[in-house]
């Protein structure tokens, strides 16, 4: 046995052999290896995280590298819609930039008017006075502080008075003077300053469907027309037409244009132009919901430039940016679609709406000054307001 004031070194296992010095009390260490059965020490030894830290490094390198990334996309993509906008300012006739009025602070958070102008351009490089007609008029009203957005299509057969020229259908005004003089009549008509306007090229409007990929659209009733057939005489007499059918599509640039401008749907004979003018809406609102989203994100370095394509506007780059973020905001149940209206009428010879009175209920419906109310039953040329949806 061991003698008491001798003590013996421990070996792991329980072995001893000779004396050793003992430990002193008042300075106890911790063995630098992982404690064992019969260390002597009593230490605990904590190993330090080392594979844990340099996980959570790279985890921080990565969400940095993403971060740049999206940034870095982000700005060519800009860049990419930016020049594609300096061409579309180009191609404004400069008069209709002078007749505007003039955007007071941000896009932001100021309301503002932008007139939405659909016309058969073709091939002429500048959009202005004798080019093409104007076929579709929509004036697009935004109240950022509310969330609010409205849609407020005018018939192109509705009789105002244009500016100059008397009295005549408002579509008219473009085929006559252009850009500028429709500006001008759809303010003399609605009471609303125009602070923006966009020119919609139909012909090449397809393109811009087509290189977003193509467009959702929530067709609400069948539909068969003949217009406009693309074949000749011979074999348009035994033409079935353009079909859509109900539910939701679908589409390409060539079918979303065919299915903006039908004229008369032959499986429902009490459609008007308002629900003409209800399809554009639908079409508009399909373009904007998907280049206003992480798709639009995705492949704007890729199609900036194209979707400017068929404008002609004065809006820069980034105004049409923070009226894309405007138009994000806007809930479904704070989009209004609305139109003006009246009763039909034949004057010398022409097809014409003359105006309703509740036209000017409908304008402040339309600014958030007075409730909605949805067009009066029984004439379908009634005006009025629907929530989007």
């Amino acid at each position: 046995m061991p003698s008491k004031d001798k003590p013996y070194k421990v070996y792991r296992g329980g072995r001893t052999k000779g004396p050793i010095k003992p430990i002193p009390r008042e300075s106890p260490r911790r063995d630098p290896k992982p404690a064992g059965d019969g260390d002597g020490y009593g230490g605990a030894y904590v190993p330090t995280p080392k594979k844990r830290r340099r996980w959570g490094r790279k985890a921080v390198a990565v969400v940095l590298l993403v971060i740049v990334l999206a940034i870095v996309w982000g700005t060519l993509g800009f860049l990419a819609f930016r020049s594609g906008v300096k061409d579309a300012n180009g191609r404004l006739d400069p008069e209709a930039k002078a007749a505007l009025a003039p955007q007071e602070g941000s896009l932001l958070s100021n309301p503002t008017n932008v007139l939405l102008l659909g016309a058969d351009v073709g091939s002429k490089s500048r959009a202005g006075p004798g080019n093409g007609r104007s076929d579709s008029i929509m004036l697009i009203h935004t109240d950022p502080d509310d969330h609010r957005l409205a849609l407020l299509s005018i018939p192109r057969d509705l009789r105002v008075t244009i500016p100059g020229r008397g009295e005549d259908r408002v579509n008219s005004a473009y085929s006559s003077g252009g850009p500028a003089l429709a500006i001008r009549t759809v303010a003399n008509l609605t009471g609303l300053p125009v602070n923006h306007v966009m020119i919609v090229d139909f012909k090449s409007f397809g393109e811009v469907v087509d290189a977003i990929g193509g467009v959702t659209i929530n067709v609400k009733k069948p539909i068969l027309s003949r217009f406009e057939c693309p074949y000749t005489a011979a074999r348009c007499t035994s033409w079935r037409g353009y079909r859509f059918r109900k539910g939701d599509q679908e589409m390409d640039g060539r079918r979303a244009l065919i299915y903006a401008r039908v004229r008369k749907n032959e499986l429902n004979p009490g459609e008007s132009d308002f629900s003409r003018a209800e399809r554009q809406q639908q079409v508009v609102q399909a373009i904007s919901d998907k280049t206003v989203g992480f798709w639009g994100y995705l492949h704007m370095p890729l199609v900036g430039d194209d979707l400017v394509q068929p404008l002609a506007t004065d809006l820069s780059a980034w105004q049409i940016v923070q009226l894309g973020w405007v138009k994000f905001r806007a809930p479904s149940s704070k989009t209004l679609k609305c139109h003006l209206g009246g009763t039909p009428t034949s004057v010398g010879g022409a097809s014409v709406i003359l105006g309703s009175e509740d036209n000017a209920g409908v304008v402040s419906m339309v600014t958030g000054e007075s409730a909605s109310q949805p067009p009066a039953p029984g004439n379908p040329f009634n005006p009025g307001c629907r929530p989007d949806g």
